[in-house]
């Protein structure tokens, strides 16, 4: 009876015809695909072969001699143990306000520099500000926050030599909890607002210029060019780059922070991955380190979804 239903007929000739078309187009771009072989390799060695250690937050009593599968099952306690303990508000607080921050006032940075330079007109100087700013980022976090303490000593630092010539006392950066968020935040900027503005120069260059010369024959000043073509050409560019943003808010830097941390700076330094990691490889307690960890990236996923259907139903761009 299937047979003879020509709905059902008209569907089996669809999926043979799709599995035949992805069958031909595999065997004549081969060698493209060979090419993802090994980036499918790394994500399922190194992203999806230890997410079987999440079974660990369920766990108590680990041990390598037993293994993930040995230690004693007691449910969600350790979570419950983490939202019940006196770290749970702190962490949380310094994680999101370093995240919330660095998202306002880093996220528009290379947008902000990627629009100057797309208005500089001077080619030679628009390269060299170009190739000064994608410096920063290849310098390492080690070296940027050695950089750092030299800036900030009291003897001579350059910081406390700007402060001075303002009338301020000078003072140690690296011991007052207020003063490392500026530093943090401001320090990323630096590094990463070059690098990041690569992508919306491509953005950029995109855009049709027969709409700027028709915006200057309808009279529009470079402000309205800006508000009316620059911006809206780019504005998926901006969109997509925002909500994977959104989906990494809870990752503040691990390796910074741990290396501007002291334990002056506590209070406002310590953030949920700083946590983690005394938990787990200086403490030794694994399972309720996996457990917070696991807690974090739900929370980046759940922020990943809101943002991604947020943007769809806003202006129909997003990730899927």
């Amino acid at each position: 009876m299937g047979m003879n239903n020509p709905l059902a007929v008209k569907q089996t000739v669809q999926t043979k015809s799709k599995f035949h078309f992805l069958k031909r187009e595999i065997i004549r771009n081969k060698y493209v695909y060979l090419m993802l072989v090994p980036v499918l390799l790394f994500y399922l060695i190194f992203c999806y072969g230890p997410m079987y250690g999440i079974l660990l937050s369920f766990q108590s009593g680990y041990s390598p001699a037993k293994g993930i599968m040995g230690g004693n099952w007691i449910g969600f306690e350790n979570f419950t143990m983490f939202f019940e303990s006196y770290n749970f508000w702190r962490l949380m607080g310094n994680t999101l306000i370093l995240s919330v921050l660095s998202l306002v006032i880093g996220f528009p940075a290379p947008i902000i520099l990627a629009l100057l330079l797309n208005e500089v007109r001077n080619r030679y100087f628009k390269n060299a500000v170009q190739t000064v700013s994608y410096l920063p980022h290849f310098i390492s976090v080690v070296v940027v926050v050695g950089m750092l303490k030299t800036f900030s000593s009291l003897d001579g630092g350059l910081f406390n030599i700007v402060r001075g010539f303002f009338g301020f006392e000078p003072i140690m950066f690296f011991t007052d909890k207020d003063m490392f968020r500026p530093l943090y935040i401001l320090s990323n900027v630096w590094q990463g607002a070059g690098w990041a503005s690569i992508l919306f120069l491509a953005a950029l260059a995109g855009i049709n210029s027969q709409l700027y010369e028709a915006a200057k024959m309808d009279g529009a000043n470079r402000w309205r060019q800006l508000l009316h073509i620059t911006l809206p050409g780019i504005m998926p560019t901006i969109v997509v780059l925002l909500i994977l943003r959104m989906g990494s808010i809870m990752n503040a830097d691990f390796q910074k922070i741990l290396l501007m941390q002291t334990a002056a700076t506590y209070e406002t330094s310590d953030v949920i991955s700083t946590f983690v990691y005394r938990q787990g490889m200086l403490l030794g307690d694994q399972a309720y380190s996996t457990a917070i960890g696991l807690f974090n990236s739900i929370i980046n996923f759940a922020l990943l979804l809101g943002a991604n259907y947020i943007s769809r139903k806003a202006n129909e761009t997003s990730l899927w």
